[in-house]
């Protein structure tokens, strides 16, 4: 038999404010502003400094590296761009989850690499695993 457990002034006014502060539209909006800031970010540097990106795409062997830097900028700003404005957000996310995963094995492929290097790749891989989590969960929550 489950124990009930006294109910306290305290949690009620903060699972009322929680839920009022994470039902608001700004809410929603920094949220996804700040799931998407590594897309973004990287996309508008890239624009800022298109040869830095062109040889970013030649370093990880991808030809044409012009053509692989443009289409990174275009799924990186689109993609966060569909997703911040809750709009088609299902395909902005799935963009960028499917870009993420891809740059494991083009630019983040520890079992190639040796220590130090494959324990700290391994992290980032775990991190970009979440990423495409936390992608998933705002497509799955998505105004549809």
């Amino acid at each position: 038999m489950e124990k009930l457990r006294p109910i306290h002034l305290g949690d009620i006014l903060m699972n009322g404010f929680v839920t009022t502060l994470t039902s608001t539209a700004w809410f929603g909006y920094v949220a996804r502003i700040l799931l998407t800031y590594m897309f973004w970010a990287s996309g508008i540097a890239k624009l800022v400094d298109f040869q830095a990106a062109v040889g970013e795409m030649a370093h990880f062997g991808l030809n044409p590296p012009v053509a692989f830097a443009i289409a990174t900028i275009i799924v990186q700003l689109a993609g966060s761009a569909l997703v911040i404005l809750n709009r088609w957000t299902w395909l902005g996310a799935g963009a960028l989850g499917v870009f993420t995963l891809l740059t494991i094995p083009i630019a983040h492929n520890f079992w190639t690499m040796e220590e130090p290097f494959k324990t700290i790749e391994f992290y980032v891989v775990m991190e970009h695993i979440s990423i495409v989590g936390a992608l998933m969960v705002v497509a799955w929550k998505a105004d549809r």
